[in-house]
């Protein structure tokens, strides 16, 4: 009898585990102020609670110092090697308690060693240093992070600084101005995933649990990586910040069922000050990510979609078949019973000849039904440029002339 009773409620306890664990949509109310989950290649929002209201977010603004860094290096404006001379301003931070300060013991540094002490110690005293050297001065600098915004379609952002510390934190002076960077979860997601998409090598700084800067080694606040306490397969950075307005949040990337996302999670309500709070709001939203969503392949490089075919003029062959450029995939809720509504445009009418294979004819173009929110970063719905397969070469020039010849018969005369 006890052996029944023992399996009967082991059998309730599996049951009702099973049963919490699973979070429908709309159910997910996190202990936080803002937060937005997006698929970092189309940007889909996947869940967002108040993700437009402006909040101050502290370091967070920094991946967008990282961006412009990492863009000036591409550029050939900078390079990894280049030995940056670092300010008294810069250093001047790092007696500063939460500036997430790095001994600095030489006053001159690689930009490689800047980036590291950066992203993975999240070093106040790099970021100015690196903007500085990018802006000629940070005053420059924020210019081109409110410009860079502005070409992203975040308009009149609230950026005072290239660190993200607070103006009293930084004077010190208890009359001093208590001021702040300022952005929105949405904001950031799309700071996140232009930093994710133009400069992917980012996760190579970013992924690191730890790193060496000069001889010393320097520990990652993200304790979702790899050995961490909080570690979850798959994370490989962002940014976490302690501001000293908005409270404790944590920007995240990582990849879960076969899909890339974004995380972001503002104002942590972190009961007496729980050092892990911020990490498990965001596995909570990761978790509901892969439990709710799905990503499914519509078309593969170099395949058609339907009878996706241009008109091409003076050809060997009348149309040419345009195939996917890469691998397209949607995103969608598990449960979602609606055909994917999905349309060949060509870019022009018709095409003269010769085409030449990988030519971009048009694009297929997703027209997603059960959208969260604006639905998509930037309002992009999901694309995929369509190329010709094949060469189509230039008809006998007999067959050319003729051609011309009915066309101006009939369009002149």
């Amino acid at each position: 009898m006890k052996k029944i009773l023992l399996s009967f409620l082991t059998l309730i306890i599996f049951f009702s585990h099973f049963s919490f664990g699973v979070v429908l949509a709309d159910d997910l109310d996190l202990p936080v102020q803002s937060a937005i989950a997006v698929e970092a290649d189309t940007g889909k929002i996947l869940y967002e609670k108040d993700s437009d209201k402006v909040r101050d977010v502290g370091g967070l603004s920094t991946l967008l110092t990282t961006y412009l860094i990492f863009e000036a290096i591409h550029d050939k404006k900078l390079s990894l090697k280049d030995p940056i001379k670092v300010s008294e301003k810069a250093l001047a931070l790092n007696a500063i308690e939460g500036a997430g300060s790095i001994p600095m013991v030489a006053n001159s540094y690689t930009v490689e060693n800047l980036l590291t002490a950066l992203l993975v110690g999240n070093s106040s005293t790099a970021a100015l240093a690196l903007a500085e050297k990018v802006g000629g001065s940070e005053e420059q600098f924020v210019k081109k992070m409110k410009q860079k915004l502005a070409d992203w379609g975040i308009q009149s952002p609230h950026l005072i600084n290239a660190t993200g510390l607070n103006t009293y934190t930084i004077n010190g002076n208890s009359e001093g101005k208590d001021d702040e960077n300022q952005l929105s979860a949405y904001d950031i997601a799309v700071i996140a995933k232009h930093l994710l998409e133009d400069f992917p090598e980012v996760t190579k700084y970013t992924s690191k649990p730890t790193a060496l800067f000069s001889n010393m080694q320097i520990e990652n606040p993200n304790l979702m990586l790899e050995g961490m306490p909080n570690y979850r397969t798959g994370v490989d950075g962002l940014r976490v910040s302690n501001s000293s307005k908005g409270g404790i949040s944590f920007a995240a990337s990582t990849t879960q069922n076969g899909i890339h996302m974004i995380t972001v999670v503002l104002g942590v309500d972190a009961v007496d000050g729980d050092p892990y709070a911020r990490f498990v709001a965001t596995s909570s939203l990761m978790n509901y990510v892969v439990r709710t969503y799905i990503s499914s392949i519509i078309i593969k490089e170099g395949d058609p979609y339907q009878n996706s075919k241009v008109t091409v003029q003076d050809g060997k062959s009348k149309t040419a078949t345009a195939v996917a450029k890469k691998d397209f995939y949607i995103v969608e809720k598990q449960s979602n019973q609606i055909e994917p509504k999905i349309k060949f445009d060509s870019s022009q009418t018709q095409f003269k000849a010769p085409l030449s294979s990988g030519t971009t004819v048009g694009k297929l173009q997703y027209s997603d039904p059960d959208k969260v929110g604006r639905g998509y970063l930037e309002g992009k719905q999901p694309s995929v440029e369509m190329v010709a397969r094949k060469t189509i070469e230039k008809s006998f020039f007999l067959k050319v002339w003729w051609n011309e010849f009915v066309r101006y018969v009939n369009e002149k005369l």
